[in-house]
């Protein structure tokens, strides 16, 4: 099952995608996709219904993040050794975890802005893990009882404010724009193993990164576990799991970054894709 939300910024609805491709509206059903919708009874009664029966949504509205507003957007850094190797840093011992703004927080495919003062905006294809129920000091043997399922995840960063300007990463993960999350939300049922999935991003149609999930450094269940004896985990937050190679930081002999004017275009297998426009801040 695919769960999205569509409409105006602040203004979105709950939706199913059918199996045709069409949207279909849960606003009857469901006030929101958030952390009741997200539960395993809300899921199975959402499994059960008549698909056709539900109002289905015309033209092409606006996708916006696949769940509603996170209590915790949590990212994990340097999670694919290749990836790690690629920025020079040394892979990390344990899970390298930061929160992202949720000022952050925006549609799949809304303009991502380069903030004032801005000269190594990169990009960052991730997979998303959506929390379906309150995780706190869960074992791994239970991790994956409170995922809800999957989505992709764009974790834009700045580079300059990220390493070069004092303090944590906070400052280059943070900015407005810089968490692209959907288009939906697949439920855990149809991702059986997270561990073997294929992510890419291209850049004006010149594809940066191509990796893949199995070379992540700690995976899915791991990442749980590992969080949640840090940072109670609600219904709904999501965990973007790390990036793999290829990001505009690492590219040799020069780092390449995003300009106004271009498009970035992303996937992750089986989760679907997002395609954001960069713009200058005004």
């Amino acid at each position: 099952m695919k769960l999205l939300r569509y409409g105006p910024a602040g203004q979105e609805k709950p939706a199913m995608l059918d199996p045709e491709g069409g949207i279909r509206c849960l606003s009857g059903v469901l006030r929101d996709i958030d952390g009741f919708a997200l539960s395993p009874a809300a899921l199975k009664m959402l499994a059960a219904l008549d698909w056709k029966a539900l109002p289905k949504v015309g033209g092409s509205p606006r996708i916006g993040p696949c769940v509603a507003r996170p209590v915790n957007f949590v990212c994990i850094g340097l999670n694919y050794a290749d990836h790690a190797a690629e920025t020079g840093a040394a892979i990390p011992k344990e899970p390298i975890v930061f929160l992202k703004s949720l000022g952050a927080y925006c549609g799949p495919n809304d303009d991502v802005i380069i903030p004032r003062g801005s000269k190594k905006t990169d990009w960052e294809v991730e997979l998303g893990v959506v929390i379906g129920s309150t995780a706190r000091y869960v074992s791994e043997d239970a991790a994956m009882d409170h995922v809800a399922g999957y989505c992709v995840c764009n974790d834009v960063s700045e580079r300059e404010f990220q390493a070069e300007r004092g303090g944590t990463w906070d400052k280059g993960k943070g900015c407005d724009t810089f968490g692209p999350t959907g288009p939906w939300m697949v439920t855990k049922d149809e991702v059986p193993d997270p561990q073997n999935l294929k992510l890419w991003l291209d850049v004006d149609g010149k594809r940066m990164q191509d990796g893949t999930t199995k070379t992540m450094i700690f995976g899915v269940r791991h990442l749980v576990s590992y969080v949640s004896h840090f940072i109670t985990l609600h219904p709904g937050d999501i965990i973007s799991t790390g990036t793999p190679p290829g990001v505009g930081l690492g590219i040799k002999p020069e780092p390449v970054f995003l300009k106004a004017g271009q498009t970035m275009r992303l996937g992750v297998e089986g989760l679907g894709e997002q395609t954001q426009r960069v713009v200058a801040a005004g």
